[in-house]
């Protein structure tokens, strides 16, 4: 008997979110699946270490944003990008093509009111049974932790951000 999909949110303030979840991207590509990424706030201009893997595996990768919400010269513009970012994942999600799809920082959208939870709930209840999904961010609603299998909260104990150090490419990018 085939097992059901998989709903996982990893959530927090630590970090560690998006990368725990492009190990299981990793993990799903090796296993033969079928991948799809959606990035809810970087730009396709960023060069983050995670899309150079995607692209030399083949997985589908859409980077949709503008960037961190507090780097926004255009608040608006911004929230239209989630809410286009949200109806092209919600359209694969529906279309029962994936056996992974990575929703990377979700959780702001819902939070910051660009889209609604429970339509988010709604797609992620309703998918297709061989579609897995990640969704990543902090503050996940709590809504979405009660429809989750499995939830993980990354918490801070220490950053390096803490001490003034920078982000540094091949370890926050």
């Amino acid at each position: 008997m085939p097992q059901p999909p998989r709903l996982l949110v990893n959530t927090g303030d630590g970090k560690g979110k998006s990368s725990a979840a492009f190990g299981v991207m990793a993990r799903a590509w090796a296993r033969g699946w079928r991948v799809l990424v959606v990035q809810f706030l970087k730009s396709g201009t960023w060069k983050v270490g995670e899309r150079k893997l995607a692209d030399h595996l083949g997985i589908e990768f859409y980077a949709l944003g503008d960037g961190f919400t507090w780097e926004s010269t255009d608040l608006e513009r911004t929230a239209e990008l989630g809410r286009q970012a949200w109806a092209f994942a919600k359209e694969r999600l529906a279309s029962g093509e994936y056996d992974l799809i990575v929703l990377d920082e979700l959780t702001y959208p819902i939070r910051y009111g660009w889209i609604a939870e429970q339509d988010v709930l709604d797609a992620l209840a309703s998918r297709p049974g061989r579609t897995n999904v990640v969704v990543t961010g902090r503050s996940a609603p709590e809504g979405l932790i009660g429809l989750a299998d499995t939830v993980t909260e990354m918490r801070k104990i220490k950053h390096a951000y803490d001490q003034g150090f920078k982000a540094r490419k091949g370890i926050e990018y």
